[in-house]
């Protein structure tokens, strides 16, 4: 008789639980020599000055215990104050590929990780208690925490952890039967991945503590990493067009391909939460803890299928409010990509005005075709020129370029498209680690277009994006119109170890005026309120990004002085957003989203208490909502959804003018302002 026979389900499924997995790991002797390369490529090859010591080794610690316990849940102090001597031993454990004492800290956390998921268990075991009448609080951020000196005190924070999960679930409307199922599947799941850790896992974590305590663009991939790496870079990677990174336990989205999948169907956002992944057909498996490589194989997959996603929404007030999104996996080429013009027409007393507005989602050129050496291969340029000509041809008044959510590309298509709009000279500066400064220029005679330009940019406008900002801005060309840009001025490349690859920061990209564009990125001449938060996205929010600083500025032209007219152009501005319903809300949306975020920091775990701070959070959004649509003369909402749902399709039919398009058609009204100013000032000139 089968053992599943004779004990049952449950009972085999707790026997295989009650058995570690994992004996102790130990560093093989290929890591031993790569963390050796590893010391070499940073000392030699990073772009800052590298210097493996003991101020080095204390960063490396501490961020080695932050990816380990970030929320100080597991270790205790005496834990910790076993291996001090990481405090200044992380450099010789690096030089001399001696990664004994590094695993063994990875061994003492997995201990304590294994040892509290079966307590949970037992705590499950138990029965839950559901009355949930507790006047006690959780703290959501514990990084800053001092690490707990008993046991005990590390119960009472997973009793509150425990009962906070579970009030969670109860709010969302699961019985006590499936709260608990929910939660046992949750920690069953967590212990059986942590179980199945092996010494490249661990090699992993310490290789991320060693690289992301010199900048967060700069890491070791392992062969499995640089396979998945080398499939995103050829854009043949069959998914939702996300890029996922960690954020604590959960997994965060990043960013989203242009022209993919996930940015097709609108329902996903940059800083929204993944809690669930489902297959088409099957049900939902939390993914709250596991592993982000292994939430991102969940996602893959071939073309034509279909995923289903958990998500809690970037701006949800309360882990409760998680929603369920479909999204068809499906490839990404260059037509998904492709820039796209349009005309826009503004009302004004003397008349109507056309101006043209061309989207941009990425920097891309068809590379194959290029080096083939065929005529009419595609790129941004090519692609833009036609968009220029065609708007031109329809008489546009000027032309508005959207960047908004455009992460960069091709570093020569930037340089290339500022070609379009002056008459030679240079675009960005790249400074290598040995500080030598390449520049790089147009070296084309004559512009395609030199009519009055704007460029529209927000907190997802990244690398090349702010680069070509940049440099329009520097040349007095056009104005920026946003918020301040990603702040991603640094240059990777990808080098080969004897196992595995490092992705290693090189260079710094700098404007012509000389500033960096790193860390600080792009500041708009005209900022708009933005619902991205800068503390969640961005190159500020990463931990040990490279400051900003500047080089020598170099010669160059400028072709006017949009800046004389900032003080006029900002009061039309606010003068408008005051009487534009949209507009309105983006700011008190944006204004009551900070203060949210500021103010929670810890939940209730008295479920009517919770209810009431959900409620009056919700309540506030759903007035600003309201205030809107009636103002825009829509029905207004009875209770508050996500602004992406699709609950009011008959109201929404009637919006003209969603949330987003606002934007575009604000920074239209801001270029015929400047149109208008301008020629003013010529006309007075005699010019």
């Amino acid at each position: 008789m089968s053992l599943l026979v004779t004990l049952g389900r449950s009972a085999v499924l707790a026997l295989l639980l009650a058995t570690p997995l994992l004996a102790a790991v130990e560093p093989s002797d290929a890591q031993r020599q790569v963390a050796v390369e590893v010391a070499e490529s940073l000392r030699y090859g990073h772009y800052a000055d590298v210097s493996l010591d003991d101020d080095w080794s204390r960063r490396a610690f501490s961020r080695f215990l932050d990816i380990l316990d970030s929320q100080r849940a597991y270790l205790l102090d005496r834990d910790v104050a076993t291996f001090r001597d990481l405090e200044t031993g992380m450099d010789e454990a690096l030089l001399d590929g001696d990664l004994a004492r590094p695993f063994a800290l990875y061994q003492r956390y997995h201990e304590r990780a294994e040892s509290r998921f079966e307590w949970l268990l037992d705590r499950l075991d138990e029965g839950i208690d559901f009355s949930f009448d507790s006047d006690k609080r959780l703290e959501l951020e514990r990084k800053e925490a001092p690490w707990a000196g008993r046991e005990a005190a590390l119960d009472e924070l997973w009793l509150k952890r425990l009962k906070n999960a579970a009030l969670t679930l109860a709010i969302s409307d699961q019985d006590a039967e499936q709260v608990e199922a929910t939660l046992r599947q949750r920690y069953e799941g967590q212990l059986s991945r942590l179980r199945q850790t092996n010494d490249e896992d661990v090699f992993g974590l310490f290789m991320s503590a060693v690289t992301g305590s010199i900048d967060p663009h700069s890491e070791y991939l392992s062969p499995r990493q640089g396979e998945s790496f080398d499939i995103q870079m050829r854009l043949s990677l069959e998914g939702i067009g996300a890029l996922l990174q960690a954020d604590g336990e959960y997994v965060k989205v990043s960013s989203l391909v242009p022209g993919g999948p996930a940015e097709r169907a609108g329902a996903l956002q940059p800083a929204d939460r993944i809690v669930g992944v489902g297959q088409e057909g099957k049900e939902i498996v939390n993914v709250v803890g596991m592993r982000l490589d292994d939430v991102v194989d969940m996602i893959r997959g071939p073309k034509g299928s279909v995923v289903r996603l958990d998500v809690v929404p970037a701006q949800a007030v309360d882990m409760t409010r998680s929603k369920v999104i479909e999204i068809t996996r499906d490839t990404v080429d260059l037509e998904d990509q492709a820039a796209q013009g349009e005309v826009v027409e503004i009302a004004r007393d003397d008349g109507t005005h056309r101006l043209g507005v061309i989207k941009i989602p990425t920097f891309y050129v068809d590379f194959d075709a290029w080096q083939a050496g065929e005529e009419d291969y595609r790129s941004t340029t090519r692609d833009v020129s036609k968009e220029v000509e065609r708007l031109q041809a329809e008489g546009v008044e000027g032309i508005v370029l959207d960047l908004r959510n455009n992460g960069g590309g091709a570093l020569q298509e930037a340089n290339s498209l500022i070609g379009l709009f002056i008459d030679r000279g240079p675009t960005v500066q790249v400074r290598d680690a040995r500080g030598r400064i390449s520049l790089y220029g147009d070296t084309e005679s004559g512009t395609l277009y030199d009519g009055p330009l704007a460029v529209l940019v927000n907190r997802l406008s990244a690398s090349a994006s702010e680069i070509f900002a940049g440099a329009i801005q520097d040349y007095g060309r056009g104005l920026v119109v946003g918020t301040d840009t990603f702040g991603k001025g640094t240059v990777q490349t990808l080098n080969e170890l004897s196992h595995g690859e490092i992705k290693l920061t090189r260079a710094k990209f700098y404007r012509i005026s000389g500033e960096s564009t790193q860390h600080r990125g792009v500041e708009p001449d005209i900022r708009f309120p933005s619902l991205i938060d800068p503390q969640l996205i961005g190159e500020s929010s990463l931990d040990n990004a490279l400051e900003w600083d500047t080089v020598r500025e170099v010669q160059y032209r400028t072709y006017g002085e949009p800046r004389q007219y900032l003080e006029t152009l900002r009061s039309r501005h606010r003068e408008r957003a005051e009487q534009q319903p949209n507009f309105h809300y983006l700011e008190q949306q944006s204004a009551l989203a900070s203060r949210l975020r500021e103010q929670h920091t810890s939940v209730s775990l008295n479920r009517e208490q919770r209810q009431r701070e959900v409620e009056a959070r919700e309540a506030e959004q759903l007035a600003l909502e309201n205030q809107r649509r009636r103002a825009l003369g829509l029905d207004p909402l009875e209770e508050w959804v996500d602004a992406r749902d699709e609950a009011d399709t008959e109201n929404d039919a009637r919006d003209e003018e969603p949330v987003d398009r606002v934007q575009i058609l604000e920074t239209a009204q801001i270029l015929l302002d400047y149109t208008q100013l301008e020629g003013t000032w010529r006309y007075a000139k005699g010019s």
